[in-house]
C-alpha cells in the first residue's frame, strides 16, 4: 500500500496538524466514528466524533505473519459507547479501521490499521479495547479432527441441513423469564427437540444476542427452555425469539432425527483408547475381524 502523497508532504513540512480517526463497524451493522482531535471530522461518509474520549496507544506492526496489535482507551458515554452495549457483547469482533489524518485537510489521510476488536476490559467509567490485526485470522485452527462425533456445525455447508425449514425452527413470544430459564407457548416439535440448539432474540433490549439451549421441556404453560448461560442483556416478557433444532453430533442422531447420515462428518467406528490396550482373551471372538 502506497503512502498518501499529500499527507507525506505535510509530514515532511515540519509543523503538522494531524490526529487519529477510527471507524468501528459492529457485527449487527452499526457504525461509529471517533477521533482524538478536539473537533468532529467527516470523510468517507462517516462522522468522527471528538467528544467520545477515545484515544489509542502505540501501534505495533511487523513484517511476516506476526499479528499487528494496539489498544484503544475510552470513556463510557451515553452518546457513543455504553456499559450495557459492551456487557452485551455488541462490540465483540467488530471491524476497526484507523487513519492518520490531517485535520486541516481531511483528504490527506492514510489508513494505518485494519482489524477487529479483541478483549475489552472495563475499569471505573472507562474501558480498554484490544485491537487485533488482520493476521489474527491465521491463528484460527483449521482442518479436520478424527473423532467419533460429527465435526460439522448443524446447518453449515458440510452438514447440508436447511435450518430455515419449519420442522427445524420455531418463533414465539416469551411468556415467562427468570435468568437463563424462559417459557414459550406450546410448540409443535417434540420435547428435547431444541436441546443443544440455538436461541436468537429477535427484538427487545437483547435483540441479536444468541444463547445455547441446555434443556427443552414440555410443561403445562407450554415450552420451558433452559440456557447454558444467561444472555448478556435483559430478556423481557413479550420479546420474540427464534429457536432452532439442536444436534448432539452422534451418528444415530444424524440419521434418525435429521435423515442426514450420508453427510455425517465424523468417524463413528474409530477405535477408542481402550482398543489399544486390549489383551488376548481365553474365549470369545479372536479371528482378527471386527470387534463390533
Amino acid at each position: 500500500m502506497s503512502f498518501d502523497a499529500g499527507l507525506k508532504a505535510h509530514l515532511a513540512g515540519g509543523a503538522t496538524t494531524v490526529c487519529h480517526a477510527w471507524a468501528i463497524v459492529r457485527r449487527d451493522g452499526g457504525t461509529l466514528g471517533f477521533t482524538d482531535h478536539d473537533r468532529d471530522l467527516s470523510f468517507d461518509g462517516l462522522e468522527f466524533r471528538a467528544d467520545s474520549g477515545l484515544s489509542a496507544l502505540a501501534l505495533q506492526q511487523g513484517t511476516g505473519l506476526s499479528v499487528d496489535n494496539s489498544e484503544a482507551l475510552g470513556a463510557l458515554t451515553s452518546a457513543a459507547l455504553t456499559e450495557a452495549e459492551i456487557d452485551a457483547g455488541r462490540f465483540d469482533g467488530a471491524e476497526v479501521r484507523a487513519w492518520l489524518v490531517n485535520w486541516a485537510s481531511v483528504g490527506e489521510r492514510q489508513l494505518m490499521f485494519r482489524g477487529t476488536i479483541g478483549e475489552i476490559t472495563r475499569a471505573a467509567n472507562g474501558f480498554r479495547a484490544e485491537l487485533r490485526g488482520l493476521a489474527e485470522g491465521l491463528n484460527q485452527p483449521s482442518g479436520r479432527v478424527y473423532q467419533k462425533g460429527c465435526g460439522a456445525v448443524l446447518g453449515d455447508a458440510a452438514c447440508g441441513i436447511d435450518l430455515s425449514l419449519p420442522e427445524y425452527l420455531a418463533e414465539a413470544a416469551v411468556l415467562e423469564v427468570e435468568g437463563g430459564r424462559l417459557v414459550l407457548p406450546a410448540l409443535a416439535q417434540a420435547e428435547g427437540w431444541f436441546e443443544r440448539g440455538r436461541l436468537l432474540v429477535l427484538d427487545g433490549a437483547a435483540e441479536g444476542l444468541v444463547g445455547a439451549v441446555k434443556r427443552d421441556l414440555v410443561v403445562e404453560a407450554g415450552r420451558e427452555l433452559h440456557l447454558w448461560q444467561t444472555l448478556r442483556a435483559p430478556l423481557a416478557v413479550g420479546d420474540r425469539v427464534r429457536v432452532t433444532a439442536g444436534c448432539d453430533r452422534r451418528f444415530h442422531t444424524c440419521g434418525v432425527k435429521f435423515h442426514n447420515a450420508l453427510n455425517f462428518q465424523g468417524f463413528p467406528d474409530i477405535p477408542g483408547d481402550d482398543w489399544m490396550t486390549v489383551v488376548p482373551a481365553a474365549s470369545g471372538q479372536s479371528t482378527g475381524g471386527s470387534r463390533r
